[in-house]
């Protein structure tokens, strides 16, 4: 599932810029760093959204290095919903990735402000929302000569809008607790939504191995109801269930199952 195919890469180019000090962010205090020539800001009103609520107004601002406004600079402003990436090994990676969001191109007024009202902080695709974080970034980009291939002339700045979220949870029912290799476990239960919430489309997971995000996905149906088999091994020791419901102000539910495989080795 690539998510970082938005054209212009923003999140994840900007992303790894910051790390190394390429791109110019606007630091605690509103001084540029030396050789800055424009500093940009974001922020949102309001700071966080809910299930009811899930509107903001992004305004920034971008100003000369003596702090001065710049006017007529174009920003490119995304929405960036980030997910934690599975990492059981502790590998050097990005421990995060993106699904970035164009939001537009506005450009500064004569005070060095840009806005775009009424903003939705939603997940815009079908992809899933497994290990999706409740904190969605707003990014600002100005680009002097438009070109993210040469950072040095890029002036980045984002912000976080919380996202608060209501609970759910789920159930289950087990052909059986003891299993060994070559043993079909069968998992049937039901995930309970939030009221005006629909259960259907739910995606549901079940992980049997450490090492592995999930061995089998189910999704629930039209009352919240699931089923899913799967072939133990010799090696299964995590048996898990995770949900992910399809709103992005539902958060999902994890539930350790009572299995024992008989298989694995004594301890």
């Amino acid at each position: 599932m690539p998510r970082k195919s938005l054209p212009t890469r923003l999140a994840a180019t900007a992303a790894l810029l910051l790390a190394a000090g390429a791109l110019s962010a606007p630091a605690a205090s509103a001084d540029p760093s030396p050789g800055d020539a424009y500093v940009v800001t974001v922020t949102t009103n309001p700071a966080t959204t809910s299930h009811d609520n899930r509107h903001v107004d992004v305004t920034g601002t971008v100003t000369k290095a003596d702090g001065t406004p710049a006017p007529n600079i174009p920003v490119t402003v995304e929405e960036v919903v980030q997910f934690t990436t599975w990492n059981p090994w502790g590998d050097p990676i990005d421990p995060h990735y993106y699904e970035p969001r164009d939001l537009g191109k506005p450009v500064t007024d004569a005070n060095g402000k840009f806005t775009i009202p009424d903003v939705t902080i939603d997940h815009a695709t079908d992809s899933s929302l497994l290990n999706v974080e409740r904190g969605v970034q707003i990014t600002a980009l100005y680009d002097e000569d438009g070109d993210l291939n040469t950072p040095q002339d890029g002036y980045f700045a984002d912000t976080t809008v919380g996202v608060n979220t209501r609970s759910s949870s789920v159930s289950y029912r087990l052909s059986k607790k003891k299993v060994k290799a070559g043993d079909i476990l069968t998992v049937t239960g039901n995930v309970t939504l939030p009221k005006g919430v629909r259960p259907e489309g739910t995606e549901v997971f079940l992980q049997t191995y450490w090492e592995q995000e999930y061995d089998v996905k189910a999704t629930a149906t039209y009352d919240g109801f699931f089923v899913m088999s799967v072939r133990v091994t010799g090696y299964d020791d995590t048996f898990t269930l995770r949900t992910a419901p399809r709103d992005l102000y539902v958060a999902g539910a994890q539930q350790a199952l009572p299995v024992t495989n008989t298989s694995l080795p004594r301890r």
